[in-house]
C-alpha cells in the first residue's frame, strides 16, 4: 500500500527517559511521535496548530490506533512518517510509520482520526482553508 502525499518526515532520537527497563521505547511514546510528526506536518504547510486554533478549528483526537512491529531502543534514530489516510465531513485520519535510521524497515504503524470542532466543541465541516493548506494548496 502506498502512502499518501503530502507526507511529513520527521527525524527523533530516542531519549533514555522514552524507554521501559529493557531499553526499548515504552509503548505509549509511540503515540507522542504521532503527535510530534502531526504537528510538524501542520507546520511544514506553513501553518502553527496554534494558529490553527485562533482561527477557530480545534482537532481532538477520537480515535488513536498503533501495531507495533519490531522495536525501537534507546538512542537510536527513528523517522515519523505521517500523511493523511481520509477526509471526512467533519474529520480528518491521519496515518503514520515508524522508520528505521535507514527506512528501510517499519517500526509502528497507526492512525489518529481527529473530529473538527469550533471553540465550544461542536463538530463544524472542515474548512476549506485547512484542507487546502493539509493537500498543499494555498490559504
Amino acid at each position: 500500500m502506498s502512502f499518501p502525499t503530502p507526507e511529513t518526515l520527521l527525524a527523533h532520537r530516542i531519549s533514555y527517559g522514552e524507554t521501559d527497563t529493557m531499553g526499548v521505547l515504552y509503548y505509549a511514546e509511540y503515540l507522542h511521535l504521532f503527535e510530534r510528526g502531526r504537528s510538524e506536518f501542520i507546520r511544514e504547510r506553513g501553518m502553527s496548530y496554534a494558529t490553527v486554533e485562533e482561527r477557530g478549528i480545534m482537532l481532538p483526537v477520537r480515535e488513536a490506533q498503533c501495531r507495533y512491529r519490531a522495536p525501537a531502543r534507546y538512542d537510536d534514530l527513528v523517522f515519523v512518517r505521517v500523511g493523511i489516510a481520509e477526509w471526512g465531513k467533519a474529520s480528518i485520519t491521519f496515518t503514520y510509520e515508524i522508520l528505521n535510521e535507514t527506512k528501510d524497515k517499519v517500526l509502528a504503524t497507526g492512525m489518529t482520526q481527529h473530529a473538527c470542532v469550533n471553540n465550544t466543541g461542536r463538530p463544524v465541516a472542515v474548512p476549506d482553508w485547512l484542507k487546502s493548506l493539509f493537500t498543499g494548496g494555498t490559504i
